[in-house]
């Protein structure tokens, strides 16, 4: 009996004590949702993924121009199941802040895109087609714009931006440090992996000198899971820059079209008289 009792009094003293306990956590205010779900968020990114990222958009806007050459892969959908990959090659010279040179060959139409800071131009050499529209005084914006108004998108347009690191990390619910290779571009790198509500991206990030070497991108909203990468090689870093690098003196004599994007309806895209703005 006397063991019954003392075995009574101790679960008597750990009820009080969960009740206590129960009441103090009722009585504590609440944590708003918000913060519980931003501390979430920050557990879920890495530091050392997180600092990978910002040091190469450190080195690239530390640079006024830069140049390199971009080979895209896009998988697509075939009839015999396994998807077909299609490669496009750019060169790319960009100065800062207004202006982009996209020189794109390669399993498809060849296309040149040149944006001065006043209007953008994508001329088609091999069909002697050019369009011409203004164009917003910042790369940022106007990518924004190209995509909008003509659904032309550069895979690498993260990388050129005014901020890099903002517009890869927003967003972001995971991030993690996946490890080094030695394989892409003949170069050490650092691996990454980002995650956000769109998409799920590889990236390989130079170790000594914190270029973006390559990307590889599955979107969440496309079922059949299709890859689309990029490599980035050729880097150079404040190069010289010619006066005309920005402009196209054979598209003078090329016949002008609307500036409208593929999806719209043909009467829109027929040839147009030439606009003031074609003559770069």
């Amino acid at each position: 009996m006397k063991r019954l009792r003392n075995f009574g009094g101790l679960l008597l003293l750990i009820v009080s004590a969960a009740l206590a306990s129960a009441a103090m956590a009722q009585s504590a205010p609440a944590r708003p949702a918000a913060a519980r779900a931003k501390a979430t968020q920050a557990a879920a990114l890495e530091p050392r993924a997180m600092d990978v990222l910002r040091a190469m958009s450190t080195t690239l806007t530390g640079a006024q121009s830069m140049a390199f050459t971009a080979v895209a892969t896009y998988e697509s959908p075939s009839r015999v199941g396994p998807p077909l990959a299609y490669f496009t090659t750019s060169e790319v010279l960009m100065q800062r802040p207004d202006k982009l040179r996209v020189v794109t060959v390669g399993d498809g139409p060849a296309a040149e895109y040149y944006y001065d800071g006043k209007s953008l131009m994508a001329y088609a050499p091999a069909e002697k087609l050019v369009a011409v529209a203004p164009a917003p005084p910042s790369i940022d914006a106007m990518l924004e714009s190209a995509f909008k108004s003509a659904a032309i998108y550069f895979p690498f347009a993260d990388i050129v931006g005014s901020d890099p690191y903002k517009l890869i990390s927003e967003g972001l619910s995971k991030a993690f440090y996946v490890g080094q290779s030695k394989v892409v571009d003949g170069t050490t790198t650092d691996v990454l992996a980002l995650v956000n509500g769109e998409m799920f991206m590889q990236l390989w990030v130079g170790s000594s000198d914190h270029l973006p070497r390559k990307m590889r991108v599955v979107y969440r909203g496309d079922p059949l899971r299709l890859r689309h990468e990029v490599t980035l090689s050729n880097w150079k870093l404040d190069p010289v820059i010619a006066a005309n690098a920005f402009a196209s003196l054979d598209a003078r004599n090329a016949t002008p079209i609307t500036f409208a994007s593929p999806k719209a309806p043909a009467g829109a895209r027929k040839a147009a008289k030439a606009p003031k703005t074609t003559a770069p």
